[in-house]
């Protein structure tokens, strides 16, 4: 099953093997009420709502989940529900995001919205919100306003990063603040539903919610990076498609403010979508070797060394360790 091998997907390795044995079993759970979730008895929305799902995916959200959980009881069934909620939240995120970026691939399959156009993928995409909203119900009146807000955020993000930043704004400033919004949000959700619902008290609840917020912005900037640094496509995608398609994301914004004379043609080339082959290895090239770059790597850092420390107020318990390998994690698989 999917769910079983998920951490090692991740790439987190653990050393206590108590723990690992009960994070998988949570993953298999989760991986199961997921495939339960998705269905429905149209055969063509069932299909639609499983292309993600069986397209895998790191299951970074029910991860943080189910070890956030493990600072108190984790093997109640709103643990895993609450894990559910929140990938099926992400799921049908990724779904209109392809439909905005007209995305041709995701997770090294054929998009959604390619294979059946936008309006289906949009609508799969809703429905996976209404599967997420109905276990919500079953989770209380608390989780349901949790959930209503971070998809406020997410919504909010999508319109900030679509709009782009206000004249005088920081794009980096700017950039870093949709992040928190997109992915940031979700995950501190995840983090707060695991430890919510296995019994945790308020400050310990705060303090992992801060966490998932932190190594959230990690992990979508270490995302950008192998977006330009990987020649696997780690990142789920062709290498360099953001370039490709003109989007702004960290390394490019730091290249853009860069305004040295030896700066000045990689200024010029991610000013603008690349849709030159030329020009789109050009900008590779130079943007793996660049200060732009490196900046990214030290954000990416400080993201992570914020979301370690949230941790310290915390029992010094396996789930901790667990989560400050994570940390380490993301820092280090972007080279």
């Amino acid at each position: 099953m999917t769910g079983s091998t998920a951490p090692v997907a991740v790439g987190l390795g653990f050393d206590d093997p108590i723990l690992e044995s009960s994070v998988r079993e949570g993953l298999a759970a989760v991986e199961k009420a997921l495939l339960s979730a998705v269905q429905s008895e149209d055969e063509f929305v069932a299909e639609a709502a499983k292309h993600l799902v069986d397209a895998g995916g790191k299951r970074f959200r029910p991860l943080v989940a189910l070890l956030a959980a493990h600072f108190g009881e984790p093997h109640s069934e709103e643990v895993i529900l609450s894990a559910v909620v929140c990938e099926l939240t992400h799921l049908a995120t990724l779904y209109h995001d392809d439909v905005m970026d007209e995305a041709a691939v995701r997770r090294g399959a054929e998009s959604a919205n390619t294979r059946w156009g936008n309006s289906v993928a949009i609508l799969t995409g809703d429905f996976l919100f209404a599967r997420a909203s109905d276990i919500l119900a079953d989770l209380g009146p608390e989780a349901v306003r949790i959930q209503a807000r971070t998809f406020e955020r997410l919504v909010t993000g999508q319109i900030r990063e679509t709009v782009g930043p206000k004249p005088g704004t920081d794009p980096i400033d700017h950039y870093l603040a949709v992040l928190a919004e997109k992915t940031g949000s979700l995950i501190a959700t995840s983090a707060e539903f695991g430890a919510r619902f296995a019994g945790l008290e308020d400050d310990d609840i705060a303090s992992l919610r801060a966490f998932g917020e932190q190594i959230g912005v990690a992990f979508q900037i270490s995302d950008d990076i192998l977006d330009i640094a990987s020649d696997t496509g780690q990142s789920g995608k062709t290498p360099g498609t953001d370039l490709r398609e003109g989007v702004q994301t960290l390394p490019a914004l730091y290249a853009l403010r860069d305004t040295t004379e030896q700066g000045a043609r990689l200024r010029e080339l991610v000013s603008r979508p690349l849709v030159d082959d030329a020009e789109h290895v050009e900008a590779l090239r130079l943007l793996r070797s660049s200060e732009a770059l490196a900046e990214a790597r030290k954000t990416t850092v400080s993201y992570a060394e914020a979301a370690r420390a949230a941790l310290s107020s915390l029992p010094d318990v396996p789930a901790r360790a667990a989560l400050e390998a994570l940390t380490d994690l993301v820092v280090t698989r972007t080279g």
